[in-house]
């Protein structure tokens, strides 16, 4: 059902039609909703315009002259340009259009136009313009007013089929009908929009598409960027509403007689930052409402204790507590961790992995039956057919982002709707955290362990490389061990860059041939790559020379040194997951990196080596790479799709949007009442994919 003027097909606006309407199409422009939101991809201020006498070669510039000749040529390959000459009152300048030919129509002479481009040498200076917009015939008025009002001009993106001149005359001969319509849609009070110092929707849309100066243009984008966010929290208040509407939470009873017995047996206090985190859990799992949580903590911040003692309280409520790991060598190593800390305790810990005995597997299925284990970790297998849990209270997810929405919920599939508490390594910055987990409530582990020696951070050029193998080679013979890590596996023709396969050989032969080395990377079977894990966490293997697979999860307390090959080719959350993997014992350990980085790399690098904060890595590699690059990396469902909103400035926002948007569900769970009607009439109108998938999990 429609609800909107705005959703109505694109072809009935004017100027559009059948034809034009699958053109538009194909640019996702298919209602007249789409076509309000097609946002500008520049814009261009006429008071930053320069003097054509002025312009400089290899300059990018925006100039606007009067077109005083026009005309096509043709090369001996006959290939046409069209070329034509603009004037102002400091002097002219060809404008050249290799292979467009058609361009000639848009010209007369005596038009004013607007043409932004590179300055080009060429029999004298020439511009070849990017873009260019016919402000009218000179003299007019119209052009008059233009220029002289400081006037923003706006290109939007277009495509082969639909040039920016046919863009513009639709907007121009439907934006006030467009506008008129996007009333109806306002759902904010004026109240509420002078509270948050927003503009209202019509006038958002007005200052994106009409602004008269950057400043509304930033004024529109922070509005439509509000109701990005506040949609997006408003499904994920709903999810969360719905997940603790359809089951109750368990209400955990603590008797201390594990809780206390492991606090006093630890050989080290807890953090602050630990402290806290474990209070906001336990504040969950002593209410009636169903914990959903992601804990996140930088490397080596504790989160692995702080899940332990989750688990400790599910166990004394009398349930069963699962933690599960994306592999079977990370499964083991959490077995082997927390088996550790509960011996003192006399509870065992469980393993179910694909690679058990028929035996063993039987075994631990019968125990998870009938209630004997209390504490399980594993991998996939927990959620395989087959597997019953007595009394599941807790389900404690481990790098979460590497399982799938269905995975994750396999295991609250239960009568018992047990709490779930997600852990993350891998920090990202609150604001994309809040944007992608909504649905969640959030816990950071702020602050590491006191006593840890800060891993030192190097950068050798490639020549250098020599000296780094010296400091690797004095590590070795103190007894200590090493990872070498490359970017590739094997060598490739498209780009020059170390690979794995070739670095192994090379340090078999050349470099290390009296170490033991051991080559590991993601070609291998996973019986293969635990072989070789096995045998370097034994100590038995000096060198682990890899690539990113040992990016998480691998704890090897005596390797003290790490060499990056190309570093400039991961994003600085990955180096830092990899620095990591040392410093992890009590000994002085080293991140050296090999690279002669540039631009945006070195940039990169820099911040790299500046600091050994995972979050405040995360927020700079968001800031340099973009959100673009972080949302496109993620899967499952969980792609906030932010067109307006950015995460790097719009925190302020995003805090406001989803304790509103919590609000707003707590108090009309149903979205009934005026307000909350019309809320849910935009979601179903402009989200309704996305709450189809928020049904179904």
């Amino acid at each position: 059902m429609s609800f909107f003027r705005l959703d109505k097909p694109v072809q009935f606006l004017k100027g559009v039609g059948p034809s034009r309407a699958e053109s538009l199409g194909r640019m996702g422009i298919v209602t007249a909703r789409d076509l309000l939101y097609h946002s500008p991809r520049r814009y261009d201020d006429a008071s930053t315009i320069q003097n054509i006498e002025s312009l400089q070669v290899g300059a990018e510039v925006t100039i606007v002259g009067r077109v005083r000749s026009k005309g096509l040529i043709s090369t001996r390959s006959r290939l046409q340009i069209f070329q034509a000459v603009l004037q102002d009152d400091s002097g002219m300048i060809t404008c050249a259009w290799p292979g467009q030919p058609w361009i000639e129509r848009k010209f007369q002479e005596g038009d004013v136009v607007l043409a932004t481009g590179t300055v080009r040498f060429f029999h004298g200076r020439q511009l070849q313009p990017r873009e260019f917009i016919v402000l009218g015939q000179s003299g007019s008025e119209e052009v008059r007013e233009r220029l002289s009002s400081g006037h923003i001009f706006v290109s939007y993106p277009a495509s082969e089929e639909v040039q920016q001149w046919v863009l513009r005359s639709i907007f121009k001969k439907n934006m006030g009908t467009l506008l008129d319509s996007v009333e109806e849609e306002e759902y904010l009070k004026y109240s509420q929009v002078q509270e948050l110092s927003l503009l209202g929707m019509r006038e958002a849309l007005e200052a994106l598409h009409k602004p008269s100066s950057m400043e509304q243009v930033e004024q529109g984008r922070r509005r439509l960027a509000f109701d990005e966010l506040f949609f997006s929290q408003t499904l994920y208040a709903m999810g969360r509403h719905h997940l603790n509407q359809e089951s109750t939470g368990i209400l955990f009873q603590r008797d201390n007689k594990l809780i206390g017995p492991l606090h006093e047996s630890l050989p080290f206090d807890l953090t602050k930052g630990q402290v806290k985190v474990l209070r906001e859990i336990y504040e969950d799992m002593n209410s009636t409402r169903r914990m959903n949580r992601l804990l996140q903590g930088d490397v080596g911040s504790g989160k692995t204790i702080v899940c332990l003692f989750a688990m400790l309280l599910a166990v004394e409520g009398g349930y069963q507590a699962a933690l599960m790991a994306p592999t079977e060598l990370l499964a083991e190593q959490h077995a082997i961790t927390l088996q550790k800390f509960l011996d003192p305790l006399g509870i065992k810990v469980h393993l179910l992995t694909g690679k058990r005995s028929d035996a063993e597997r039987r075994t631990v299925l019968e125990n998870l039956r009938d209630g004997q284990a209390r504490i399980i970790v594993g991998t996939h297998a927990l959620i395989q057919k087959g597997v019953i849990f007595e009394r599941l209270g807790l389900v404690v997810v481990d790098e979460q982002h590497r399982f799938g929405v269905k995975q994750r919920m396999a295991l609250r599939d239960s009568d018992l709707t047990p709490d779930t508490l997600l852990m993350s390594a891998t920090p990202i910055p609150r604001s994309l955290a809040m944007a992608m987990y909504g649905d969640f409530d959030l816990s950071i582990i702020e602050g590491l362990p006191t006593g840890r020696i800060p891993v030192r951070t190097l950068l050798h050029s490639p020549n250098e490389r020599p000296k780094a193998y010296e400091k690797l080679e004095s590590e070795l013979s103190e007894g200590r061990q090493a990872y070498i890590v490359y970017p590739l596996i094997d060598d490739s023709d498209k780009i020059d860059l170390r690979s794995a396969k070739e670095g192994y050989r090379k340090l078999c032969r050349d470099v290390f041939p009296h170490r033991k080395i051991g080559l590991i990377h993601g070609q291998l079977s996973v019986e293969e790559r635990d072989e070789i894990m096995n045998s370097f966490i034994s100590g038995e293997t000096e060198i682990l020379v890899a690539t990113t697979v040992i990016e998480v999860g691998i704890d090897v307390s005596n390797a003290t040194i790490m060499l990056i090959e190309n570093p400039e080719r991961f994003g600085l959350s990955q180096l830092h997951q990899l620095r990591g993997r040392v410093g992890r014992g009590s000994s002085e350990s080293f991140c050296i990196l090999i690279a002669d980085p540039q631009g945006t790399a070195a940039e990169r690098i820099e911040v790299f080596m500046r600091t050994s904060d995972g979050f405040v890595l995360a927020k700079e590699d968001l800031r340099i790479r973009g959100q673009g690059d972080f949302f496109g990396a993620q899967q499952h469902g969980r792609d906030p799709v932010l067109k307006f909103a950015d995460l790097t400035r719009d925190e302020d926002l995003l805090v406001e949007a989803q304790y509103r948007a919590r609000s707003l569900i707590q108090d009309t769970p149903d979205l009934d009442g005026t307000n909350g009607e019309r809320v849910k009439e935009l979601l179903s109108s402009r989200y309704n994919e996305r709450m189809r998938l928020f049904s179904v999990g």
